[in-house]
This record gives structure tokens, sequence and C-alpha cells, in this order.
């Protein structure tokens, strides 16, 4: 039972943000937790922003405003033209919370890899698993795309009626190192489901993008030019005997 707690869950505070950052009363935070749950669940049925490759949507609340900053590979879909798609999405929530007045202001940020997020990498997956692609191919070319984004590890588990099978089964694939018990490591955690023929299948992805020190930036890796202590002992000790040779 040692892998079995949520990546994220058990980083919050250390490697990883909360996606709602707000503060409210007792009595008025179930409301806003759930219009938090409301406005996700909007944008990603959201027939819109199908093919926008949403990664994140992060809500921050001040007085009566709400900031939403959403993730994406792909801008230009959720902007739209002339930013007619930011609009429709600002009326749209402001439907759903039944208040036309409300503020929201959206922000636009770009995916830097696309290839090395885990909710990307899982939609990927599913997407490929729905047109009823091997399930063993889409994972080596997910990871392969992955590899070459830079990650330090990625771990890919398919569970369901793998390529049509009677029984039920769990397969995995991982590269690199995926370590779950370092509190300091930057595990990018998803998991989505595919629907298919055969029934439902579970997708989960972790990937590995380095340590983080908390407060800091990703710890660097080691210079080449960097000779390691046990070598640079042994230098010293040779060089100490060849000096007592020539005496």
């Amino acid at each position: 039972m040692g892998q079995k707690i949520h990546p994220t869950g058990f980083r919050l505070g250390i490697t990883q943000d909360h996606r709602s950052r707000w503060f409210a009363e007792a009595k008025r935070y179930p409301e806003l937790l759930q219009e938090d749950y409301r406005i996700r669940n909007y944008i990603a049925t959201d027939k819109d922003l199908k093919n926008a490759g949403i990664a994140d949507v992060r809500i921050e609340r001040k007085a009566d405003q709400i900031e939403l900053e959403i993730k994406t590979a792909r801008p230009g879909v959720v902007v739209g033209r002339g930013g007619a798609g930011i609009e429709s999405l600002r009326a749209g929530l402001q439907k759903l919370l039944n208040d036309p007045n409300r503020q929201i202001r959206i922000n636009v940020v770009e995916v830097a890899r696309v290839d090395a997020d885990a909710v990307l990498i899982g939609e990927y997956v599913a997407q490929q698993l729905e047109r009823r692609v091997s399930f063993r191919r889409v994972v080596r070319q997910a990871i392969q795309r992955a590899q070459r984004a830079g990650v330090e590890g990625i771990k890919i588990q398919v569970s369901g009626r793998l390529n049509g099978a009677e029984i039920a089964r769990t397969e995995y694939t991982r590269e690199g190192k995926v370590p779950l018990h370092t509190l300091r490591a930057d595990i990018d955690y998803h998991y989505c489901t595919a629907q298919t023929i055969y029934g439902i299948l579970g997708i989960k992805v972790w990937v590995f993008k380095g340590e983080v020190i908390p407060g800091q930036e990703e710890v660097a890796a080691p210079s080449a030019n960097v000779q390691p202590r046990r070598r640079q002992q042994q230098r010293r000790r040779q060089q100490f005997e060849d000096r007592s040779n020539e005496s």
C-alpha cells in the first residue's frame, strides 16, 4: 500500500500549489467551493474548448471578482478571433453563476512543454484508445514524446479490458525514475478515462520533472567540469605517493 497516496495532495505546500486560492467566511465556504467546481466543469465540457488542450484552471478571488488562469496548449482556440472566445466564455460563466454583473477576468497561459504535461499526455492516450489504437503503441509513443521534451521519468498505467480482452487487467510502462516517496520531487499526476466499445479504460500518468527545493528553482544538475569528491581524493593520494617516491 506504499504508493496509494495522491501525488499532488501529498506535496501541497511543498512543490505543488493549490488550484484555488481565496479566503472566505465559514458559512460561504461551501458555496464558493461549489462555484469553483461548476466553473471547472463548464470549461472542461465546453464544446468550443474541446480541442483547446486545457491543462489546468487556476481560480483566485478578490472581493467580488473572480480571476481565472487557463493553461492551454492552444491559446488561439481559447482567445478566439479578436478575443471573441474570451467574451463568449465570460458570458457563459456569468450565466452559469446567475450573476451577469459578476466581474470575471480570464488570463490565458500557453503550456511551455506540451509533451511533458501529465494532463495533456493522459488526454492524448485517451483519444487514441477511443480510436481503437493498440494501447502498447499509444503508451510507447507518449513516452517517447515525453522523453524528447526533457522529462526525467514517466510512468503510464492503463486498466480495463485492454485491446478488447475478456478479462480486465492493469499494465503500466515506466521509463526513467519516478520517485513517488520523495517530497521534493516535482511529480505531475493526472487520471482520466477513455470510453471504448469494450467499456471504460482508466489511465494514470506520472511525470517526474526533477527535484525542487521549496522556495527555490529546480536543483541544477552537477556540472561535467566538477569532479566527484572521491575522484579528487584519489588524485590527491596519487600525488602524495608520487612525491614520496621522489624522495
